[in-house]
C-alpha cells in the first residue's frame, strides 16, 4: 500500500489507525513524505511501533506523483494499493474482498485489470446533493470519472507496463494513469464503499474547486496541462487551503492561450468542445442522481435516453464548434468574475 503525504499531522493517526481495523490479510504500508514541515514525521515515529502491520516512511520532494513512485518502487507485495491520506473503510474485509475479487476478474479477463472502490465522502448524516452527484460519477465505468481518491488496487506487473505516474504533473496525475488504464486494459468497481474528506471542497468552497477541476479535466484530456505549470508553485496543501482564488490561475491560463501560434490555438479549442460535447452525458445522469435512479455504477432513464438517442445527435463537428464557443463564453464569464 502506498501513500503519498505533506503535511498531514492531524489525519495520519486516524489513516493509520483505520487500516489497522482491516482483517484476513497481510499488507504493508509505505508512507511517501514529500518534505513535510509539520509535525507528521514525529506522529509517525510515534505511532509506527505500536501498529499491528509493517510500515516503511520514504522521504524526498514534493509532487504527488513522485511520491507514489517513490512508494511504489519500495513496494514488496504483488498488488498495489494506492491511498490518500483522508481515506476510510467501513468494512474490516475491504482490502481482503478487494483483492479477491481484482484476482477473479483478471483470471477471467482477456484484457489487464484494475479496481477502484466505489467513493462516498464523509459527511454526517447523508451527503449534499452535488457529493452524491460525485459518488456516483466515480462508480461509472467512463472515460474521466476514475480518480485517485477511490483508492487504485493495481497488479505490480501492470503498474510496471503501464505505469509510472507522471513526476512532471502538478496536478492530475492519477487521472492519466487511469485513462492508460483503461485505453489498454479495463476497471472493474470493487464491492467495498471508501469514505474521502470533503476537506478540500469545504475550505475551498464547492464552485471554485469544481471549475478548477473541469479546466483541469480539460486540459488533461486534450494534452495540454503544460498551460497550468504555474500551479505547481500556486497549489496549496490541505494543511493550508482556504477559499479557492481562482483569478491568477486563470489570467496565466488566459495569457498562455492568447500567446500560442493561431492553428495551435484553434486546434486547443477544437478539442475542448469536443470533450465538452462528449461529456454531455453528465447533464442527465444528474437528472438521475437527483430522481434517486443512478445507483452501482449505472445511469437511470435519462442517461439512457442520452446514451441512446442525444448523444449521437450530437455526435458532429457541428455539435463541437458550437460547444467550443460555448466554453469560451464561459471561460470569459468566469474570468470577468474573478477579477472582480
Amino acid at each position: 500500500m502506498v501513500v503519498p503525504l505533506f503535511n498531514e499531522e492531524r489525519a495520519i493517526a486516524s489513516f493509520l489507525n483505520e487500516l489497522a481495523l482491516q482483517q484476513a490479510i497481510d499488507f504493508e504500508v509505505i508512507l511517501s513524505d514529500g518534505g513535510s514541515s509539520d509535525g507528521t514525521l514525529a506522529e509517525l515515529s510515534r505511532l509506527v511501533p505500536s501498529l499491528p502491520f509493517p510500515v516503511k516512511v520514504v522521504t524526498g520532494s514534493k509532487g504527488r506523483g513522485a511520491q507514489l513512485n517513490r512508494g511504489a518502487a519500495e513496494a514488496r507485495s504483488g498488488m498495489l494499493l494506492f491511498l490518500h491520506a483522508d481515506s476510510a473503510f467501513g468494512d474490516p474485509l475491504s482490502f481482503r474482498k478487494g483483492v479477491d475479487a481484482l484476482e477473479q476478474a483478471g483470471r477471467t479477463s482477456p484484457l489487464p485489470v484494475a479496481g477502484h472502490f466505489p467513493l462516498t465522502f464523509a459527511f454526517p448524516g447523508s451527503p449534499p446533493l452535488p457529493y452524491r452527484f460525485y459518488g456516483e460519477k466515480a462508480a461509472l465505468d467512463r472515460p474521466g470519472c476514475t480518480h485517485g481518491d477511490q483508492g487504485f488496487l493495481i497488479p505490480l506487473p501492470l503498474f510496471r507496463e503501464l505505469g509510472p505516474f507522471d513526476p512532471e504533473l502538478p496536478l492530475m496525475e492519477d487521472n492519466v494513469l487511469a485513462e492508460r488504464i483503461r485505453r489498454q486494459g479495463r476497471w472493474i468497481l470493487l464491492s467495498t464503499p471508501i469514505a474521502t474528506s470533503p476537506r478540500r471542497f469545504l475550505a475551498e468552497g464547492l464552485l471554485p474547486r469544481q471549475t478548477l477541476n473541469a479546466i483541469l479535466m480539460d486540459l488533461a484530456a486534450v494534452g495540454r496541462l503544460d498551460l497550468i505549470d504555474s500551479l505547481r508553485e500556486t497549489y496549496r496543501s490541505q494543511d493550508r487551503t482556504g477559499r479557492l482564488d481562482l483569478s491568477p490561475l486563470l489570467e496565466n491560463l488566459r495569457m498562455r492561450i492568447a500567446g500560442l501560434p493561431p492553428a495551435e490555438r484553434r486546434d486547443l479549442w477544437r478539442k475542448t468542445g469536443r470533450y465538452v460535447r462528449l461529456n454531455a452525458w453528465q447533464i442527465p445522469f444528474f437528472l438521475d442522481v437527483v430522481m434517486k435512479k443512478a445507483a452501482g455504477g449505472k445511469g437511470g432513464i435519462f442517461l439512457s435516453l442520452h446514451d441512446r438517442l442525444v448523444g449521437r445527435l450530437l455526435d458532429n463537428g457541428v455539435a463541437d464548434l458550437a460547444a467550443s464557443w460555448l466554453v469560451r463564453l464561459w471561460f470569459r464569464l468566469v474570468l470577468r468574475r474573478c477579477r472582480r
